[in-house]
């Protein structure tokens, strides 16, 4: 999303770090990637994973771009739009996984990754605000929840790391869906399905919203319980 280009580095890697959490990987066999099993040299920025990043961070102007060419509602345009907006949601479904299995992790997809995550999901939401096609106050409404829990995860990350739950991870890809359909000229039912789609995405935003404050509470008062007993 947009307030994701103004991430610091630190905030950036706290927020990949918890919406990407999963258990470790299996060991890496020898050869395969240094840095996952300490048995070489680390991972260099131009891998497969990385590339696919920075291939989603490049799609988000051309995604805006065919979004609002020939004023926004030509279904044409529209139908490629819808198509870029898709190679990007792909991209993300793979590149962390990537990293991850094949021991490509980096600082810089660390960063990169939530960066262009929020950013094609930003760029979509106010796009179609912008066309009027989705309500200004659905976004705003999921604009102001991840921008909040980004800042709150920074709040405590010297506590520790709230990991994704599975209500976070049903909120992403409802939130892909919806919007996908909205960006195509869909009418009758189907606009009408999509609709009670953004309906529940919107209430999973707010409900895994609070669920990440009470943890993120509960993760500042234990670490603050130890820091006063020194452990």
């Amino acid at each position: 999303m947009e307030e994701a280009a103004g991430l610091t580095a630190a905030e950036a890697a706290g927020e990949a770090m918890a919406e990407h959490h999963a258990p470790a990987p299996p060991p890496v066999p020898p050869g395969a990637g240094g840095a996952a099993d300490g048995s070489g040299p680390p991972p260099g920025i131009w891998n497969v994973a990385n590339l696919l990043t920075m291939l989603r961070l490049l799609l988000v102007p051309v995604f805006v771009a065919l979004l609002l060419a020939a004023g926004g509602h030509d279904p044409k345009w529209r139908a490629v739009a819808w198509a870029s907006f898709a190679v990007a949601m792909i991209t993300d479904l793979f590149d962390g996984e990537l990293a991850r299995r094949k021991g490509l992790v980096t600082d810089f997809g660390k960063i990169a990754d939530p960066i262009a995550d929020k950013a094609i999901m930003g760029a979509a939401l106010v796009g179609l605000s912008v066309l009027g096609d989705l309500p200004w106050w659905v976004t705003a409404v999921i604009l102001a929840r991840e921008l909040g829990i980004t800042l709150m995860r920074f709040w405590v990350i010297k506590h520790g790391v709230i990991p994704a739950s599975r209500g976070g991870k049903l909120k992403t890809l409802t939130q892909g869906i919806a919007v996908g359909m909205y960006v195509l000229p869909l009418t009758g039912w189907l606009a009408t399905a999509r609709a009670v789609l953004m309906g529940v995405a919107v209430l999973l935003t707010v409900g895994t919203g609070a669920d990440y404050v009470r943890q993120a509470l509960v993760l500042r008062r234990a670490g603050l319980a130890r820091a006063r007993t020194g452990a």
